[in-house]
């Protein structure tokens, strides 16, 4: 038995009082451990459900690291829970309890918390860098989209009204997937074509307007048109009760 072991198990069982269940083995950072947040979260945990919890440096029947359950935050990392058996299962249940988060947040006490509960990861949309020819994408845009979406000033009180404008789709944060494969999104199926992509219509069910026929290069330059206008503002999300 190390003295890190001894110190903080011991301490726990102290505080505790009723224990009972058999002790299992926590690893945890060591700086974790030297700024009293694990005493604080340990000593709460085994007052309320009688396991004690002892702190090793390896070889512990549960870690606290960068694998398993994520259970709380310290500035941007944000720690994980792994561990098998009754006791450890326990615990995985508390940090991940309201209770286990209020404690998690009121370390230290009467301080600022250290730690947050709040383990969200924001979800971030990578995109592709985008190639094509700007110019010829707008003049493209106009002739292909323009019967249907508000490419810009050019057609603006000529296009569908229940479609959205080309500034409201480049607003969303996955525009540049929308229009690289726009062709499988419905309605646009139906009607259209890409060289060397789409098969051809079936020959019972041809399209039902004039169809839409272009090249990848010229999906590029679309996309590339699009990269380079200015997004509309869509206001704050719908809030529903």
């Amino acid at each position: 038995m190390t003295l890190r072991r001894f110190a903080v198990g011991f301490f726990v069982v102290l505080l505790a009082g009723g224990v009972s269940a058999e002790p299992f083995t926590l690893s945890a950072p060591e700086e974790m451990e030297e700024s009293g947040f694990l005493r604080h979260v340990l000593s709460r945990f085994s007052l309320k459900t009688g396991q004690a919890v002892e702190i090793v440096d390896d070889g512990a029947d549960a870690v606290i690291g960068t694998d398993g359950v994520p259970v709380f935050r310290e500035g941007d990392m944000v720690w994980h829970f792994a561990g098998e058996g009754a006791g450890p299962e326990r615990l995985g249940d508390y940090l991940t309890s309201d209770i286990g988060k209020r404690t998690i947040e009121s370390f230290p006490p009467g301080g600022d918390a250290l730690y947050s509960a709040d383990v969200t990861v924001e979800e971030v949309v990578v995109t592709a860098p985008v190639e094509g020819d700007a110019v010829a994408g707008a003049d493209l845009s106009l002739e292909l989209c323009g019967r249907c979406h508000v490419v810009g000033e050019v057609n603006r009180m000529k296009s569908i009204g229940s479609t959205p404008s080309f500034a409201a789709l480049r607003a969303l944060s996955d525009w540049q997937a929308r229009f690289e494969t726009f062709y499988v999104l419905a309605p646009h199926g139906a009607f259209t074509q890409v060289e060397d992509v789409t098969p051809p219509f079936d020959p019972e069910r041809p399209s039902p307007i004039a169809p839409v026929e272009l090249t990848l290069e010229e999906l590029e330059a679309i996309t590339a048109f699009v990269a380079g206008i200015a997004a509309a503002d869509l206001g704050k999300p719908v809030q529903s009760r």
